[in-house]
């Protein structure tokens, strides 16, 4: 009787067991179904993608936001190197770029205007705001983005930006996969065509920190830029249209640096943006087969290298998180506990005309890639 009644308890709990939702958990922690929901009419969701090594990244369609990615220390140990929330509700309810795709246009574009073929293109805010920053609101990372294709180690994204979406001109078709690399890099190549000639300047806005301890700062990391130059601020943080040599500042990594040596130095460009949040002119000049620009954590070995065929790398230093955000782990992102590289055309192109063009005409496909590959040393 005893024996029954057991049976029978074993096979409650399992039917009740077999009737409550099971957790789809990634190797960060993140809860799958925590990315499943609808955002403007349209469904989210969170993709998984490995490569051989173990490595594993997370990526949401909205915003095509990488929101984890799992990269090993030098001991083997899985730790999770980005910032990000662990639920879609909170990407919607916090105004942040974490891990997001921003454009059409990351940066400032001053006007807000720009002129092609004559014709003038008032954006967003404009007779109001003196520039309009990362594409307006939304921009690409407040958009829903469609999962194209899925793959064991890739994902491929894309989201049609309408013509006239804030100001902007042209039916832009946009493009973006993700990719876990052999050699542990974490590709991104951008493609997009438009009916219409218009300006795009797409770039990935992950906030690093590589040590994978979100409550250490990123000051003692090494740094290394391939740059001679960056682009020059005013009082107003809107870029200048001249370069500034790095010899003899604050700004020179041509020799590995920590990020913090000369963070707080007396410095006018500093004294702008209140630490780094700057654009460097890369010497590598496109050529994304060699190493723009590199960032090592001597206590977890990590080494994060950047590769683009861009021609700046924009490096902020994480110096307006406060520590009234909190993410994963219910950790409180502060001040410079994180850095992002955004491989990117310099801001304001349209309107500095010995900047890179940033035009894209119809029948013309615009190209971009971008790698963040992790080594041990």
């Amino acid at each position: 009787m005893m024996k029954a009644k057991l049976f029978l308890m074993i096979g409650w709990v399992m039917m009740l067991c077999a009737c409550q939702p099971q957790k789809e958990l990634t190797l960060s922690g993140l809860d799958k179904k925590n990315f499943q929901m609808e955002v403007d009419g349209k469904p989210t969701d969170l993709v998984v993608i490995t490569n051989a090594n173990g490595l594993e990244a997370c990526v949401t369609n909205y915003g095509a936001r990488l929101v984890s990615f799992m990269v090993p220390d030098k001991n083997g140990v899985m730790e999770d190197v980005v910032t990000g929330f662990p639920t879609i509700a909170e990407y919607v309810n916090q105004n942040q770029n974490f891990g997001a795709t921003v454009g059409r246009y990351i940066g400032r574009i001053l006007g807000p205007s720009f002129t092609i073929d004559s014709v003038e293109y008032k954006l967003q805010g404009y007779g109001k705001a003196t520039h309009i920053s990362h594409g307006g609101k939304p921009g690409f990372a407040g958009r829903v983005w469609t999962i194209e294709q899925v793959e064991k180690d890739a994902v491929t994204l894309s989201y049609l930006s309408p013509d006239g979406e804030n100001g902007f001109p042209g039916n832009l078709q946009v493009y973006l996969t993700y990719r876990l690399t052999a050699d542990n890099a974490l590709d991104l190549t951008y493609t997009a065509t438009t009916d219409r000639p218009t300006v795009l300047n797409p770039s990935h806005h992950s906030f690093f920190n590589i040590s994978g301890d979100f409550n250490k700062t990123v000051e003692d990391q090494l740094m290394w830029i391939d740059a001679e130059m960056i682009t020059a601020y005013d009082a107003k943080k809107c870029v200048t249209g001249e370069y500034m040599e790095v010899s003899s500042t604050p700004f020179d990594f041509r020799a590995p640096t920590p990020v913090g040596a000369h963070i707080d130095d007396e410095n006018d460009q500093l004294k702008v943006t209140r630490g780094y949040d700057h654009g460097w002119v890369l010497n590598t000049q496109g050529d994304d087969s060699c190493v723009a620009a590199w960032i090592y954590d001597e206590e977890s070995g990590r080494k994060m290298e950047i590769y683009t065929t861009e021609p700046s790398v924009h490096v902020y230093s994480g110096n307006g998180l406060k520590g009234n955000l909190v993410g994963k782990d219910s950790v409180a992102y502060a001040s410079r506990t994180s850095i992002c590289f955004e491989t990117m055309h310099y801001q304001n192109s349209p309107n500095i005309a010995h900047f890179p063009s940033t035009v894209l005409r119809p029948g013309e496909t615009f190209k971009s890639r971008t790698a963040y590959r992790f080594v041990i040393e």
